[in-house]
């Protein structure tokens, strides 16, 4: 059975309880699988990616039905940080809901002269967001296109702080913002600072990485950007967040630490 996620952003944990660590997030409009439905106000889930987590009951939009229907509007993603919908078009309409960067909308009909678009939400609400708001994701095929869009999505990102788990300029991990860059450029990557044979990213040779490719450390990945610098969502005391640093020894970003224990990259390409 499958459910389509209602709520902004709906935390997975590790276990049924909302005092454990946060595995990841799902976003409006994302289909998951449901494995597990024994524990009362609580789904165990699968991601369309292969995560897996526990899901309130109420974040998710329960029934196959659902999700097919769900799949079969138009939709659109969000790529604004943060987007309210609203009741009616105008910035005086009470807020529906409020959705962050990656949430997906469907959308109904062109939208009107002032540029407010009509959407609807997974569980039937509906509502009137901004059309600058909203984007369809690229299938780009040209690789230096793809390098370059992949790379700016990351940049979106700049100044977010690092949640554990977390997916959204609200809070990301490095894995999170990684998997973000390139979902938002149309290309699913598995969601760890790993690799698995199963996902399109492969190892290369760490010196011949070009802007897009993913740098690996022990726990913890960056995406390069070109010219020895790469963005990457760090704890790292002073930085706490997603920030821009360099491979380069005569740069001021330079990062010494994570230079010496960088063991791999990775490229789609």
């Amino acid at each position: 059975m499958y459910a389509v996620v209602s709520a902004p952003i709906c935390p997975l944990y590790l276990r049924p309880s909302t005092q454990c660590e946060l595995a990841d997030e799902a976003l409006l409009g994302w289909r998951v699988e449901i494995l597990d439905g024994d524990t009362p106000g609580w789904y165990q889930v699968r991601t369309d990616y292969g995560y897996t987590g526990y899901a309130p009951a109420g974040a998710l939009t329960v029934g196959d039905g659902n999700a097919k229907r769900w799949e079969a509007l138009e939709r659109r993603t969000v790529i604004r940080g943060v987007c309210s919908v609203r009741s009616e078009p105008r910035v005086q309409g009470w807020e529906v809901c409020r959705l962050p960067r990656g949430a997906e909308v469907a959308v109904h009909r062109a939208p009107n002269a002032d540029g407010w678009q009509r959407v609807s939400l997974p569980d039937g609400r509906e509502g009137y967001t901004k059309v600058g708001f909203l984007f369809d994701i690229p299938r780009l095929e040209d690789e230096e296109s793809l390098r370059a869009h992949i790379v700016s999505m990351g940049k979106l990102y700049a100044g977010a702080h690092y949640l554990w788990g977390g997916k959204t300029p609200l809070g990301i991990d490095c894995s999170g913002l990684t998997f973000m860059a390139y979902r938002l450029s149309g290309v699913t990557i598995w969601r760890d600072a790993s690799l698995r044979a199963e996902y399109p990213a492969h190892a290369v040779d760490p010196a011949r990485v070009k802007p897009g490719d993913l740098l690996f450390f022990p726990g913890h990945v960056a995406l390069y950007m070109g010219e020895g610098r790469y963005i990457h969502s760090t704890a790292h005391n002073g930085s706490d967040g997603v920030v821009v640093n360099s491979l380069r020894p005569e740069h001021e970003d330079f990062r010494a630490d994570l230079l010496k224990c960088m063991n791999g990259a990775g490229s789609i390409f």
